[in-house]
């Protein structure tokens, strides 16, 4: 099993800055990709940020200059620093990750989320 635990969610005044947390636990063996992904009340879950085992990163259009996606791979671990936030950021923010466990094959496995609120 692999268990992911995220944290840093809340509410936030525009302008203003949170970091979110995702640590990924369990019978890992190799990871592959962590991601960041958001979902808004009435649409769809897209993506925020995504980071390879190469730190390759990749950002949404909306994420590009004011989020920055990092990772520790000693602690399977990824981060998201979110700046200058807007109203427009608000969402339940999930974390994913994709490797492979030992023994068992790959995993694709989501986080529970975390909700980001950005009001004055």
């Amino acid at each position: 099993q692999v268990q992911l635990v995220e944290s840093g969610g809340g509410l936030v005044q525009p302008g203003g800055s949170l970091r979110l947390s995702c640590a990924a636990s369990g019978s890992i063996s190799s990871i592959n990709t962590m991601g960041w992904y958001r979902q808004a009340p009435g649409e769809q879950r897209e993506l925020v940020a995504r980071i390879t085992h190469g730190d390759i990163t990749n950002y949404a259009d909306s994420a590009k200059g004011r989020f920055t996606i990092s990772r520790d791979g000693a602690k399977n671990t990824v981060y998201l620093q979110m700046n200058s936030l807007k109203p427009e950021d608000t969402a339940v923010y999930y974390c994913n990750v994709v490797g492979t466990r030992r023994f068992f094959g790959s995993f694709d496995k989501w986080g529970q989320g975390t909700k980001v609120t950005v009001s004055s």
